[in-house]
């Protein structure tokens, strides 16, 4: 029988989530060590469990998901004591426990990992100890755990901020180039087919904006929180600089697939330079996709975008209504990506939009 097929798949799986597993088996033996320590009680699991959820479901915000966690485990063992002692224990309390403990937190505005916790507290003191009830040890478990859980994730083992920013801002850049470059393939071959992809395309990548913000601003708190993390700060703030502008290219990628949709809907006609400048568009987004590790290729991008807006201004004397609009979104995607391509090389301030297209004119 052959093994090296299943062991390879199995090292794969494991190895980006190696640390992850030893972060959390660390953080669980550590909490029940320093929970027997302050408490009296001898098994104090509630510190375990607390440690072990605040780090899988905190990986990259340990601080705030870990005071969250403590939150709703003492949440749910007050109001699970509580209900114990006005309807006793079973299986038919369990689900009114659960009913009640998510219902308040909902009520009381907590957040999801709240809730959830609240409701998981509230079992597992039925479950655990259903003879005693609640307990003040509970809570000193509980914030126990979600202490050390802050500790060991957010110090000892933090996420890589610049690994986790930059895999979110290239699955941007990934779908932003292919939504340009399948909008002048449909301009090129009045492929409506191929335009209503690129429109797809380019709706789609909203969400992963709000990934990449949302990476920016755990990666920014890791940074500073993570003492061994602070040569990372550079590579995030550089992403920090230049996500408004990519932001604004998209938008505005956005708006040119629809306008050149409807044109080859309408079978406008389209010069073929239009199309050659949406493509110089896509490329100035791979340039700029790679300046982050490599600053020089952030002009190649600059001067990739001047390009296109040089082609869209020279066309825009005489053209009618539906190609102008084309037009004026080929300028102002250029004119984002050569923004962002200067803040990514280093540039000290940004140009106006009036001084940028006469540049590349």
């Amino acid at each position: 029988m052959n093994f090296v097929a299943p062991l390879t798949t199995a090292r794969r799986r494991l190895s980006p989530r190696a640390v992850a597993i030893v972060q959390t088996a660390v953080a669980a033996t550590a909490a029940w060590y320093l929970a027997a320590l302050v408490t009296s009680d001898r098994q104090p699991i509630f510190a375990s469990i607390a440690a072990i959820a605040a780090i899988g479901a905190s990986y990259g915000e340990h601080r705030k998901r870990a005071l969250q966690l403590a939150g709703g485990v003492v949440l749910g063992l007050t109001l699970a004591d509580l209900l114990i002692h006005l309807i006793g224990t079973g299986a038919p309390q369990i689900g009114v426990m659960v009913l009640l403990t998510m219902g308040i937190a909902v009520a009381l505005g907590g957040s999801e990992i709240v809730i959830s916790e609240a409701a998981v507290s509230a079992i597992l003191l039925v479950a655990l100890n259903p003879a005693t009830g609640y307990s003040p040890n509970r809570i000193i478990e509980a914030l126990v755990g979600g202490g050390v859980a802050l500790v060991v994730g957010a110090l000892l083992f933090p996420p890589d901020p610049a690994l986790q920013v930059g895999r979110a801002a290239q699955a941007v850049f990934g779908e932003l180039g292919r939504a340009l470059e399948r909008t002048a393939s449909a301009l090129a071959t009045g492929d409506t087919g191929a335009g209503e992809r690129a429109l797809s395309g380019a709706r789609s990548i909203d969400g992963l904006i709000d990934t990449l913000e949302g990476a920016l601003t755990t990666g920014l708190e890791t940074a500073r929180t993570a003492p061994q993390r602070f040569a990372a700060r550079r590579d995030v703030d550089l992403y920090e600089r230049s996500v408004h502008q990519v932001d604004l290219a998209v938008r505005n990628t956005r708006v040119l697939a629809r306008h050149a949709l409807r044109a080859v809907r309408t079978g406008t006609p389209v010069p073929a330079e239009v199309s050659f400048a949406v493509t110089e568009l896509a490329q100035a987004v791979w340039s700029l996709a790679g300046a982050y590790e490599d600053s020089e290729r952030a002009w190649e991008a600059r001067d990739l975008a001047s390009r296109a807006a040089a082609r869209a201004t020279r066309l825009a004397d005489g053209a009618d209504l539906a190609l102008a609009e084309i037009l004026a979104q080929v300028r102002s995607t250029a004119v984002d990506l050569m923004r962002a391509a200067e803040l990514v090389a280093g540039a000290p301030e940004e140009q106006p939009t009036e001084e940028l297209l006469p540049a590349a004119a």
